[in-house]
C-alpha cells in the first residue's frame, strides 16, 4: 500500500525532534510573506494593519488615517509565530476596518480577494516547507 507525500511528511517530521515545530512555525512565516505579497495596496495602511495573535482573531477596528507612510510590523507577528506551538491556532487578521470590503467587493468594486488565495496554499506552503527543512536537516 502506498501512501501519500503528506503522509510521509507527517511521519518523518514526527520521527524527527523538533522538525514538527519548525515546520509549522516556517509554514506560517510562509503564509505572513504571501499575504504581504498579494494584499491590494494603495496606501499601504491595509497591509500594514495585518496583525498575528494565538488567542483570537485580530478584529478590524482601525480607520484609514488617509495620509502617511505605513509599514508591517513583520517582528510583532514573528515572535508570535516563534511563540506558538504545534496544535495551537496562530490568527492572522487585518485590522484596517475597510479590509473586508477589498477582499468582497463593495460599492460596484470587485472583490479582490488574496486572503481566500494564500489559505487555499497552506497545504502546498507545508509540502514546500516540510522538503526544504529536511533538506537543510541532511535528512
Amino acid at each position: 500500500m502506498s501512501t501519500s507525500f503528506e503522509t510521509d511528511i507527517a511521519e518523518w517530521a514526527r520521527k524527527v525532534q523538533g522538525a514538527e515545530l519548525l515546520i509549522f512555525q516556517e509554514s506560517a512565516q510562509e503564509l505572513v510573506s504571501q499575504l504581504t505579497s498579494l494584499v491590494p495596496v494603495d496606501t499601504g495602511f491595509l497591509r500594514s494593519s495585518l496583525r498575528a495573535s494565538t488567542m483570537a482573531m485580530p478584529v478590524m477596528s482601525l480607520e484609514n488615517p488617509e495620509a502617511g507612510t505605513f509599514n508591517l510590523d513583520a517582528g510583532e507577528i514573528s515572535l508570535v509565530i516563534a511563540g506558538a506551538e504545534v496544535g495551537d491556532i496562530i490568527y492572522l487578521g487585518y485590522t484596517a476596518s475597510y479590509g473586508a470590503y477589498v477582499h468582497a467587493g463593495a460599492n460596484g468594486r470587485p472583490g479582490r480577494p488574496w486572503v481566500s488565495m494564500v489559505a487555499q496554499r497552506w497545504s502546498a506552503i507545508v509540502d514546500r516547507v516540510s522538503v526544504r527543512v529536511k533538506s537543510r536537516l541532511g535528512l
